[in-house]
């Protein structure tokens, strides 16, 4: 006799555990090397601006090619590991990532960095939705937001490491030296690939539920194995196009109103994250103070990440979103206009917690409106489109300092992003109430 059960409601239902803590883990390892690629670029551009004699034109475009990458990756890695499996994109990702960072740091010509700054952007794009997507998928119910806020303290993390090498490396090693450690993942690929879980989604479509099983047991202990068990998800009705099913079940105004909402926060993140050393400088700070400004901007996030996952899963997280990119555009605002040094480090050490760690929390609160089915797709789809507000950010900047506009008008144009993003959260609330109250009436049924 069959039995029929819906793996979704035994993972839903299970405690934190060491299976928990091993994909934390792990998710924030990964993570941390995302974070690092995200600050890199603003540490090394003052010195490669004057080795190399390129314009803030030239190294705005220099700068976008990796979010060019990555916009592709997500698009491509995000949809295909809804047929693939989570796990092995990942592993590809990493690997190829990994090894064109340390090509990077290997370039002999602007040209050359500008390439592999792109194919090192085709892995970090693919990896993120797939490792938020992992995470999110094995998240007990109500732990989602904070698992994910977990990992993406990793991300943060990663940008604190690469402003503090930046400031130890560059300036008695060359700034080649800072991208050899975005290398350090090819050493530990066989750890990961022996750690991390299948997705349940991808091994129900093909039928393993011998395997599902195995990592049942992993994560509930409270789950026994029965003979001739096949597993079900809470998966609504699909059409033959994963994307098209973003547009779905009264998700098609939600699906927009996410995507300009990653778009208007990765402008701020990576123009700022770019531009922020380089703005410092040309406001008479040296070079090494500048760069402390940078490693403030990424403890502020690294502080956000985990403080705005824990009010989030207290408060909601659609309207901490509100609150928080309303903050960004405060802070972002103020920082043309602090004149203490104190303030001045505070002020952005809060616009890195309401940027980096607002758009860490944007994942969790994205994760939410889609089935397990097409979680991967909807976080790379939403990552891929909110890239271009990514590659728009160091442009911008090249742009603005090419004009020599003044410092206050230059943060002005880097905050008021955060203003349409919190309008753009305060659409998708409304719209995404409809959309979980329909998913808890089909999960009420697969029950």
């Amino acid at each position: 006799m069959q039995i029929t059960t819906n793996a979704e409601t035994i993972i839903e239902k299970t405690k934190i555990s060491k299976f928990h803590g091993m994909l934390l883990f792990w998710g924030a390892v990964l993570m941390l090397f995302d974070g690092f690629d995200l600050t890199i670029y603003g540490a090394v551009v003052p010195t490669i601006m004057d080795e190399w004699g390129i314009s803030a034109v030239q190294a705005g475009r220099y700068g976008s090619y990796a979010l060019f990458g990555m916009m592709f990756g997500a698009l491509i890695f995000g949809t295909l590991a809804d047929k693939l499996g989570r796990k092995k994109i990942i592993l590809i990702c990493a690997f190829f990532f990994s090894l064109f960072m340390l090509l990077t740091g290997l370039s002999p010509s602007p040209e050359v960095f500008g390439l592999f700054r792109f194919l090192t952007g085709l892995g970090l794009g693919g990896m993120m939705p797939n490792v938020i997507g992992l995470i999110s998928e094995y998240s007990p119910e109500g732990m989602r937001s904070r698992m994910i806020a977990t990992i993406m303290a990793g991300y943060s993390i990663g940008g604190v490491i690469a402003a503090f090498l930046g400031m130890i490396l560059i300036s008695n090693f060359g700034w080649e030296s800072v991208f050899f450690f975005g290398a350090i993942p090819l050493l530990f690929l066989p750890f990961l690939a022996k750690a991390l879980p299948d997705s349940v989604g991808t091994l129900v479509d093909i039928n393993d539920y011998k395997g599902i099983q195995k990592i049942l047991v992993k994560v509930n202990p409270t789950y026994k194995p029965s003979e001739n068990e096949i597993f079900v998800l809470n998966k609504p009705k699909e059409t033959s196009s994963p994307v098209s099913n973003l547009f779905t079940g009264k998700r098609g105004l939600l699906t927009v109103m996410i995507w300009l909402t990653y778009f208007m926060s990765l402008l701020m993140i990576y123009g700022l994250n770019t531009w922020l050393p380089k703005l410092m400088t040309e406001a008479g700070f040296p070079l090494g103070s500048s760069l402390s400004f940078l490693l403030a901007l990424n403890v502020g996030a690294t502080i956000g990440a985990i403080l705005m996952g824990w009010v989030a899963d207290r408060w909601g997280v659609g309207r901490s979103l509100i609150l928080f990119f309303l903050i960004a555009t405060i802070s972002i605002t103020s920082l043309g206009y602090a004149t203490n040094m104190i303030l001045l480090y505070v002020m952005v050490a809060i616009a890195g917690a309401a940027t980096v760690g607002t758009q860490n929390l944007a994942h969790s609160y994205t994760s939410q409106f889609y089935p397990i089915t097409i979680r991967s797709t909807a976080l790379g789809w939403a990552l891929a489109v909110g890239r271009i507000g990514g590659i728009l950010g160091p442009v911008i900047g090249g742009i603005l300092l090419a004009s020599h506009l003044t410092l206050q008008l230059n943060f002005l144009v880097f905050a008021i992003p955060g203003v349409i993003a919190a309008f753009a959260v305060f659409l998708a609330n409304q719209q995404g109430r409809k959309v979980i109250e329909d998913d808890q009436k089909l999960k009420k049924v697969a029950n």
